[in-house]
């Protein structure tokens, strides 16, 4: 057992001794080939219908777009639904809209703005697959290996976009881009049959799923009182925003600035995913080695340099030397977002955070792609790369004001020590407001620590559904202090307090430490009432005082 466990500590290649992340890694690698496929054969032939450089640029955005506007909903079904469900219902909606995209292209039928449609119907879909797909890793393996397997994916992935690309090129070269989008959708069949056969086991929860706009707006709250989530969204943001150039504006770079055609423009994407997986296959050391910050302010810098000699080079060959790097960048900064924000999150709100993430990864990509296209279409695509590249120094510079957190073991397991308590009122789930209110009694000498302690409690209270959060001092009694906080209802009260870590329980053990009463801290739960008779009176049980 110990054997085992170092094993999956130490090797990369760990995750794949469990079963179905093997299974869906396999059926990935299919699912993407055909991505990328459809992705080239969409973009080359925009160039060729279209006689605008923005609409080329345009590609990548209505791809990205509908990650980023739909993402968080999608996030909230990840987190309320049956993930496996959600993905599959995803992936078949990918698969009859690929297949609608091939016999209008077959057909002759494709206009510029029809495509942009089609392909923003696809990444309607991936909005709704990705959040899904990412939370399930955790589904799959120990989270003791989730940042090799979260690698093994990105690793997958642009393995697939190493050789998918060229093939890509050559399939449009010779057959056209029909033919392109029908290998696409063929691609989907091995993961529907995988995710079809699939049964996970999720935990029981007791308690009513929330409504889908509640589960958006818990997750919103989760990341806004999560300062170090923060702090990943601004720079995958800025990432996102700058480094789409490269994939916005290649074709261009393809076609005009090395004069090749869509085999180049294949075999340029292609040197991009090799950087990737050598990116990915190098992550785990590169982690063990550099700090957070450090990793990604050398992805961005890295990066820029890419796009600069994409700006200046003639040379095929010297442009697909420069994408290995920012392939590799690439793979680097973006896994490394991903695995900062699984790893600092529990499961209850995953899916709504990596939503969160996408949204603003992609939201970054949307906007770069539309901006870069604009200054291509004025300027020229070179002069477009190298103001990206400028800008990508910026978002390194963001670093020495805001670091990015480094990696901890955080347990962020369910605490699970509430205990519902034995109510004298007939409280039902839908009663409230709830009003919960905690005494302490503190030492002079500790009303620092108490404070600072306190001031980590809020941010976690409120970050876990709690409202109207205050800390008063007893003016008679100055050792006296109250901690004061309100739920809408008994369930919110409830579906509060089963959100507690592990890592939650630091907290509160040591104010209790603190606590200098004979007794715990005394807990008082009460309901808010209208002061109309009618409206106030409850159903008494009996008087129990609750603690």
């Amino acid at each position: 057992m110990d054997d085992d466990h170092q094993y999956e500590q130490g090797s990369a290649l760990a995750p794949f001794k469990h079963g179905i992340f093997r299974s869906v890694w396999f059926a990935s690698l299919a699912s993407n080939f055909g991505s990328l496929i459809q992705s080239v054969g969409a973009a080359w032939l925009m160039t060729s219908i279209a006689t605008s450089s923005d609409m080329v640029a345009l590609v990548q955005a209505s791809i990205s777009l509908p990650i980023m506007l739909f993402s968080l909903a999608s996030g909230a079904l990840a987190d309320s639904y049956d993930r496996r469900r959600v993905m599959l219902t995803a992936q078949c909606f990918m698969f009859a809209v690929s297949a609608m995209l091939t016999l209008f292209a077959y057909l002759g039928l494709i206009t510029p703005w029809l495509l942009l449609t089609f392909t923003f119907l696809i990444g309607c879909g991936t909005a709704l697959n990705n959040p899904s797909w990412q939370a399930s890793v955790g589904d799959m393996v120990p989270r003791t290996v989730m940042p090799a397997a979260v690698a093994l994916n990105s690793m997958g992935f642009n393995m697939t976009r190493s050789v998918g690309p060229a093939i890509g090129g050559i399939i449009v070269a010779t057959a056209g881009a029909a033919a392109a989008f029908a290998v696409n959708t063929l691609s989907y069949f091995a993961i529907i049959f995988v995710l079809f056969r699939w049964r996970p086991e999720y935990p029981a929860n007791p308690l009513p799923r929330e409504t889908l706009g509640q589960a958006m707006g818990a997750g919103l709250r989760y990341v806004a009182m999560s300062p170090n989530i923060g702090k990943v969204l601004l720079r995958s943001f800025a990432f996102g925003f700058t480094a789409v150039v490269i994939q916005a504006l290649l074709p261009l770079v393809a076609r005009d600035l090395v004069a090749g055609g869509p085999l180049t423009y294949g075999i340029m994407l292609g040197a991009f995913g090799i950087g990737a997986v050598g990116g990915a296959l190098i992550s785990g050391r590169i982690r063990s080695s550099m700090s957070s910050e450090s990793i990604v302010r050398s992805a961005f810098l890295g990066f820029a340099l890419c796009s600069w000699i994409a700006a200046w080079s003639s040379n095929a060959w010297l442009t697909s030397g420069g994408l290995l790097i920012g392939g590799a960048c690439w793979v680097l900064a973006l896994s490394h977002f991903n695995i900062t924000v699984q790893m600092s999150t529990p499961r209850w709100v995953v899916g709504r955070a990596l939503s969160i993430y996408q949204m603003a990864t992609f939201g970054g990509m949307a906007l770069g792609s539309w901006i870069w296209g604009l200054v291509a279409e004025s300027n020229g695509a070179a002069t477009a790369l190298v103001a990206a590249g400028v800008v990508m120094l910026v978002g390194a510079a963001i670093g020495f004001l805001l670091p990015l957190p480094e990696h901890t073991a955080l347990n962020l397991d369910p605490l699970n020590r509430f205990r519902e308590p034995h109510l004298a009122l007939d409280v039902r789930p839908r009663s409230g407001p709830i009003v919960i209110s905690i005494e302490f009694i503190i030492r002079e000498e500790d009303v620092p620590a108490f404070l600072d302690a306190m001031t980590e409690r809020r941010r976690v209270r409120r970050r876990d559904g709690a409202r109207n959060w205050v800390l008063a001092r007893d003016l008679e009694n100055p050792e006296i202090w109250v901690e004061t906080y309100h739920t809408p209802t008994w369930l919110e009260y409830i579906r509060h307090n089963q959100r507690a870590t592990h890592a939650d329980a630091v907290i509160g053990d040591k104010l209790r430490a603190l606590h200098s009463g004979a007794q715990p801290p005394r807990v008082h739960r009460l309901i808010e009432r209208p002061t109309s008779l009618a409206a106030a009176l409850g159903t008494h049980k009996g008087h129990i005082e609750l603690h």
